[in-house]
This record gives structure tokens, sequence and C-alpha cells, in this order.
């Protein structure tokens, strides 16, 4: 089926179902060949989503001005299973080079690499797509490139794979008008690591959380082709639908969310900026998400974000809709390790049920 069009007529039989390899685990098995496609799952991996077990995910939330101590200190208390004898791939936000919030700090990435060693990762990769920046350029300002010569990972430019490391997926059961196409290096990982940024998203998104960072993990354009996958997403009226959409492709085994800065309005890669001093970590990134929302209404945001209930922004209506993640306030356990974390988490907690 190489270079086939999602849109023609493909019988299922002809069509991969994409399946979660094991509880915890973000590979996904999506197909044999280059062109191979798949279709999103009628039902959403069985990862063991709280959404559709109803049990309790833990979002941990740690009060530091320091990203490294923060980083440390909430996957110590997370300890997120999954990760140990693991190819993990590890998909920052380099949206832009900017200094974090704009993009992520190069010192939490270093202390979150030396955390999955630690957990016994046993290779990483950093990869991904910017989209409002060269990625290459991007990821040099950050300094990525050096950091991996030192630490012994793997550095991957996404935009410079070629068309047999994308996976296709069809429109089937989204609001994608041609499907979309995923990064296979982050599907064939043991797991999945998303470290986001706190952020709004005047451009449509609202957010720009955990949900909204796996974008950088389709693909613009295929390489030979002229379809370009993010016109269809930056010109939809279903773009925050489509957000949450293509998670469906994915589980993450760990979510690390610095809100140590925030962009409270403007964003993605400036606007005004606040220092909330916190980090955000939890395997559920609708969890992680919804928390991540009720921050920014403490801190005072936009109209967008302030509006109705957090669980009828759509990024995260939509990812409950789709069994992606915890449906209700009662699902979600903030975790904290001290006095002043605990008094912001009771603030939290009741934005989040509002």
């Amino acid at each position: 089926m190489a270079g086939s069009d999602p849109q023609q007529g493909i019988s299922r039989r002809q069509v991969l179902r994409l399946a979660s390899l094991a509880a915890g685990s973000a590979a996904i098995s999506v197909g044999c060949g280059p062109g191979a496609t798949g279709r999103l799952p009628a039902s959403p991996p069985k990862n063991g989503s709280p959404a559709r077990e109803a049990a309790v995910s833990r979002v941990v939330l740690i009060r530091s001005e320091d990203r490294v101590r923060g980083t440390r200190a909430a996957i110590e208390a997370l300890r997120p299973a999954g990760l140990g004898d693991r190819r993990v791939f590890l998909k920052p936000n380099y949206n832009t080079g900017d200094p974090a919030p704009a993009a992520t700090d190069t010192a939490l990435l270093e202390a979150l690499v030396r955390e999955l060693r630690n957990a016994g990762a046993a290779a990483i990769t950093v990869g991904d797509r910017s989209g409002m920046a060269d990625t290459r350029r991007a990821m040099e300002a950050k300094g990525v490139f050096r950091l991996a010569d030192r630490l012994g990972f793997e550095a991957l430019v996404l935009d410079e794979l070629g068309r047999e490391d994308w996976q296709r997926v069809a429109a089937e059961g989204t609001h994608w008008p041609r499907g979309f196409a995923f990064a296979r290096p982050a599907l064939e990982a043991g797991a999945v690591v998303n470290t986001c940024c706190l952020k709004t998203h005047r451009f449509g998104g609202h957010v720009t959380l955990s949900l909204k960072n796996t974008v950088g993990l389709v693909a613009k354009t295929l390489p030979g082709e002229s379809h370009n996958y993010m016109g269809d997403l930056h010109s939809s009226p279903h773009q925050r639908l489509m957000i949450a959409e293509i998670n469906q492709a994915y589980a993450p085994a760990l979510v690390l969310l610095d809100g140590v800065e925030a962009f409270v309005s403007g964003g993605p890669e400036a606007g005004r900026k606040v220092r909330p001093g916190v980090i955000l970590a939890g395997t559920d990134r609708v969890a992680v998400d919804v928390v991540a929302i009720a921050l920014l209404r403490s801190l005072g945001t936009t109209a967008e974000v302030e509006r109705g209930s957090i669980w009828e922004q759509e990024q995260i209506r939509r990812a409950v809709e789709l069994g992606l993640g915890a449906a209700t306030a009662e699902q979600i356990e903030i975790v904290t390790a001290d006095r002043a974390s605990q008094a912001l988490a009771d603030d939290l907690r009741r934005i989040i049920a509002a």
C-alpha cells in the first residue's frame, strides 16, 4: 500500500489495528511495512486508563524553583513503572528553541534522562518535530545534541525521518480529514515519556500541555508527498478535538510537566510569563492536564481557558470520550510532599471539582 491515500477504499481486512502491548507501556504495533496504514481502535488501547476502570490517577505536585530537584522529587514520589529494561522515547517540547516555558529546559531534560537511566531504561531517544521553527536549529539552540553526546542518548529530528519511518493512521473515527502520520520511533519504543511545559496557546489550541505536546509526533508532510497534515489541524474548527484524537496512538509511561515558569496568556513561544514554581508528574495525561489547567486558572489566564468546567474544555472532553484518562474530579488524587504544596493542591482540587 505504499503511497496509498487513507481516504481511498481500504477494506477492514487490509487495515491493521493499533493495539497496546502492555499495561503502562507506550509501544503500539501498527503494521509491517513502509506503506502500512493503521486504524485507531474502536475502543482505546487497554492500558489501565482510569476512565475505563474507575481507578484513581495520581498526579504528583512538587513546589520547587529548581527544575532539577523538582524533577527528581516528582519521579521519586510517583515511582512510575514500565521503564526498566525498555527502550524509551522521550518527547520534549521544542516547538521553538526559546527559553522555558516556550521550550523544554535543558537542565530539566538532563535530570530527566538521568532519572530514566536510574530507573533502568535500556536506551533513550529524545525526538521532536517543531511547529514554529526549524527542528534541528531549535534542538541545537537548546544544546540537545551536545547533551546527547555527553550522556549517550540518541537525539532524533523527526522532520528528517524517511517515509518508511511514519505510520499512517486512517481518518475513521477522528476529525482528521485524511488521517495523520505518526512517528514510528515513538510507536516502536518500549515506553514513551512526555515532558511538556505549562502554557496557553493563542493559535487555537487554548492550552499546550501533555495532550498538545503529542502534536510534535505527527508529521507535517511525508517525504515525496505534498499533503500538509498540520494544515488540516490548524485550519479546522475541530482543532482541539483533533489534538485529543492523535493521543489514541500511544499510552505514556510518564508525563512530566514543567510549571516552574508558565505563560498564562499568549504562547506557545512567547506570552505573559509568571513563576508558579511547580513540577507535575503522572502517568495519566488527562489527569495531569486537568491539574495543569486548574493551575493556570489559579494564576489568572485567558477567557478561553477560564470558561466553564475544566471537564468541558474540548481537549479534555474529547480525551475523556476516548477513554484516555480520568473522567471525573474524584478519579484524580494530587500527591504532595510538604505543607506549601498541600495548600496549593487543596485550591486546585476545588477548581477541578467546580
